[in-house]
């Protein structure tokens, strides 16, 4: 993480709606290049939302989305994708009938670079080895978790410059949700910038360097993750303390 560039994700006072209703209420956050940063709060607070209207999926109808100094929120998806944003939704949206392997080949669909594609593959196993050893295998015969980690090494066979990942724990059971999260920590530690929403409050601010309260699609509270952790108000309202 360095705070002394600038953001290279920046909101300012970003409203997003469905019919009439507003969900996201004047929502400003920045992240800053190799930082994790999580969205957390209850369901149905706006944290998905906030993720897809970053991502254009839906429009943004007040407010600014700045991406490595361009403005984006009038951009349309696939604009956005070219800029290195890559979001992992919560559903996953694999492709089940076709392989581990092909899945991830179609997160790098952009890369004309077939050696970068290789490298970024081997990156992916690595991360991931029960992915390597069941590459052939359908997505649709595995895991929850195995299909998180296909969703998530999709994602970054595309070399994200930011990657946003929407309730990756969602679904899951406990032992599988501490893989999950550890694989985020991983990614962390090796310098990618990530936006993480859960609802796993603690999980999430553990892993993270700062971390934003979102209630009722507006940001209740914001700072370190160790100062969220810590706060009795957080520790009351989210941790059961």
């Amino acid at each position: 993480m360095n705070r002394s560039e600038n953001p290279i994700l920046k909101l300012e006072d970003v409203w997003v709606r469905y019919g009439t209703a507003p969900v996201v209420q004047g929502v400003s956050l920045e992240i800053y290049p190799g930082e994790t940063v999580s969205v957390v709060g209850s369901n149905g607070a706006g944290k998905s939302t906030l993720l897809k209207a970053i991502m254009g999926a839906r429009a943004a109808y007040s407010g600014r989305i700045i991406f490595e100094g361009n403005q984006i929120q009038k951009k349309r998806t696939e604009e956005i994708v070219t800029t290195g944003i890559i979001y992992v939704p919560e559903d996953r949206r694999l492709f089940r009938p076709l392989s581990v392997e092909e899945n991830l080949f179609l997160g790098a669909y952009a890369l004309d670079d077939e050696e970068r594609k290789q490298k970024n593959l081997e990156f992916v196993y690595d991360l991931f080895p029960v992915l390597h050893s069941r590459r052939f295998q359908a997505t649709a015969t595995m895991s929850g978790g195995e299909q998180q980690m296909v969703a998530i090494g999709r994602g970054l066979m595309s070399n994200p410059r930011l990657l946003m990942l929407d309730e990756p724990s969602l679904g899951l059971a406990p032992m599988l949700v501490d893989e999950v999260l550890d694989t985020v920590r991983k990614l962390r530690e090796r310098g990618l910038t990530i936006l993480l929403v859960e609802q796993n409050v603690r999980e999430a601010l553990e892993i993270s360097d700062r971390g934003y309260i979102l209630q009722t699609g507006r940001i209740a509270k914001h700072g370190s993750a160790k100062d969220l952790l810590e706060s009795d108000e957080i520790r009351k309202a989210f941790l059961g303390m």
